[in-house]
């Protein structure tokens, strides 16, 4: 049943959510491309990826899964689901065809962007989800702690949107996929929000919730290093690559200052 308090917590998860077509905006400030650019971009969004994983899902995930099964079950669960996020991340990429960098003939394979779009749209979205569930159930049980963490939730979701919205862009020449990319990466923090008042109050617990931080962190390190990465250094940009990688890395816990 829909009451007050239930209806708050889903608005908070929805605000935090759509935070990131926040990020997106910086596609409409950019003017033509720019191979520099898209480095930046794809080295900022591992930097944004790696952060996530190891300040924020990690810790999420410890902490869930000590309470659920102790500290050394806890630790030794969180590192299993870390490891089967990377197997998943790594099956998918296996089936997902995608063309390599060719030194000899210097071919930058520009169309590989979509795909490296695509593929941060799905972990930012499969990260967003239980981060959905987690500030609905906050919300709900205490609305003072639901704002405080979705102002957080909000603050980091803006360089999130930026790590999805600039490859598709450059990919697609289209400010529309752009948004629409970027729209279906956040919304699915409220879809977790509405799962979880509709279906999921009974059977979420510290293990389910820390498992499902583990594996998407597990998701994101794989993207991150076999994908992004990689991809910001193919064209010939290396410092500005790793510049752009510690400035997303180190960005990201700013966010909970405030």
């Amino acid at each position: 049943m829909l009451n007050q308090q239930s209806l708050y917590a889903l608005l908070l998860s929805l605000g935090a959510g759509l935070a990131t077509l926040l990020g997106m905006l910086i596609v409409f400030i950019v003017k033509g491309k720019s191979e520099k650019i898209i480095t930046l971009a794809l080295a900022f969004a591992a930097g944004v990826m790696i952060s996530i994983s190891f300040t924020d899902l990690w810790p999420e995930a410890q902490k869930h899964l000590a309470l659920g099964l102790g500290e050394k079950w806890g630790i030794l669960a969180s590192v299993f689901s870390m490891a089967l996020g990377i197997l998943v991340a790594a099956a998918l990429d296996h089936f997902v065809p995608h063309g390599e960098f060719d030194p000899q003939n210097e071919t930058r394979p520009h169309q590989n962007l979509f795909r490296v779009g695509f593929v941060s749209t799905l972990a930012m979205a499969l990260h967003n989800f239980p981060e959905g569930i987690a500030t609905f159930m906050a919300g709900y049980n205490d609305l003072s702690l639901g704002i405080s963490i979705a102002l957080a939730i909000a603050l980091h979701n803006i360089p999130e949107g930026i790590s999805v919205a600039m490859p598709i862009f450059y990919a697609t020449g289209s400010k529309k996929q752009a948004f629409i990319y970027t729209f279906w990466s956040g919304i699915t923090e409220p879809i977790g929000a509405l799962l979880a008042f509709l279906a999921l109050r009974a059977y979420i617990n510290d293990i389910v919730l820390g498992a499902s931080f583990a594996l998407v962190a597990g998701i994101m390190l794989y993207i991150s290093l076999e994908e992004l990465l990689p991809s910001s250094r193919q064209y010939g940009h290396q410092r500005l690559a790793l510049s752009a990688t510690f400035l997303g890395i180190c960005i990201m816990p700013l966010s909970y200052l405030f």
